[in-house]
């Protein structure tokens, strides 16, 4: 019964988080990319987390600079996201 508003809170919880790291948090540190780590080249998802981060925060342009692909990514995570959080309420409301 309480599984579904701890995963509505959750739900609620990530985005607000996100918004509240600076937009830079995920500028600096070791990459943990396997291709870039052993083979020192960078793969289609490199920068996808620092750009995601980047675009949250309405950065457009370094968020294209770090990974073109950011936008179509968020724009899918925020679809399955919304459709996930619809179907929480619908059972929580249906109880």
């Amino acid at each position: 019964m309480y599984k579904n508003y701890i995963k509505i809170i959750g739900l609620i919880a990530l985005p607000i988080w996100l918004l509240l790291l600076p937009n830079n948090f995920f500028d600096n540190g070791q990459s943990i990319c396997p291709s870039k780590f052993f083979l020192n080249i960078e793969c289609l998802g490199c920068g996808i987390t620092r750009a995601i981060q980047h675009l949250i925060h309405l950065d457009f342009k370094i968020a294209w600079n770090y990974n073109k692909l950011s936008y179509l990514i968020l724009s899918v995570a925020v679809y399955i996201w919304s459709k996930e959080f619809h179907k929480t309420v619908i059972k929580i409301k249906s109880k």
